[in-house]
């Protein structure tokens, strides 16, 4: 499991989000990795200070997770332990220093984070 962290401001600026999406602590990732689990309708979920911001399901994914893997896999290697994020169901917004996120996916252990400085 991985947060998909964005500067949305400087994304909203420049044609290219790379610079956005690619601060240090951005990415946050934890605390297991799983495999051999079928993805194809997993509940997940975002809370930020104890409210609940996004939920959906694996199912409702635009692209399944086989498809995003394969499309992936056409343009380079892939190798255990490797992640693809896949973006995120509606309902982001801004964080802040001292905002404490958790992102679930189906039963797995939440992964927490404490949001320690946050750009603008």
């Amino acid at each position: 499991m991985a947060e998909d962290i964005s500067d949305r401001d400087l994304q909203n600026a420049e044609k290219q989000f790379g610079r956005a999406k690619s601060f240090d602590t951005y990415t946050p990732v934890g605390p297991f990795i799983y495999s051999g689990v079928d993805v194809a309708d997993l509940p997940i979920s975002l809370r930020q200070n104890g409210e609940l911001r996004q939920q959906a399901r694996t199912s409702q994914m635009i692209y399944s997770v086989a498809e995003v893997v394969s499309f992936a896999s056409q343009n380079l290697t892939l190798l255990p332990g490797d992640l693809i994020l896949t973006g995120t169901p509606s309902g982001v917004g801004p964080i802040r220093a001292g905002d404490a996120l958790e992102a679930s996916i189906g039963e797995w252990p939440v992964l927490r984070n404490d949001v320690a400085l946050a750009q603008k």
